[in-house]
């Protein structure tokens, strides 16, 4: 056991960390970052976008497939923000999710 782990020789072993989010705090957070993500009709033809900025998600989601960093994106697109970023990848996130996949033709 390391030094950390162990207060002295003679005492209990310290809890492990506790972890940083609870699964609440992940959901609300998962809320507020996919809040993000909008749709109108008058912005890019109805298509996701971003805070309603005419930056649609599948732009933003080949910009990042590409290999661009986060930090390359920001740098590009001033007015965007990290959490927009991220905001893409939980909405990409959402939409892959799938209960079952039917072969087509079967």
């Amino acid at each position: 056991m390391s030094p950390s782990a162990v207060r002295a020789a003679d005492e209990i072993p310290l809890p492990p960390p506790s972890p940083r989010h609870t699964y609440l705090e992940c959901d609300l957070d998962m809320d507020a970052i996919l809040a993000r993500i909008t749709i109108d009709p008058a912005v890019c033809h109805g298509k996701p976008c971003v805070r309603g900025l005419r930056y649609p998600v599948e732009t933003l989601l080949e910009l990042l497939s590409s290999g661009m960093t986060h930090d390359e994106i920001l740098s590009d697109y001033q007015d965007l923000e990290r959490d927009d970023l991220l905001a893409v990848l939980a909405y990409a996130a959402q939409l892959a999710r799938t209960r079952r996949v039917q072969p087509v033709g079967q």
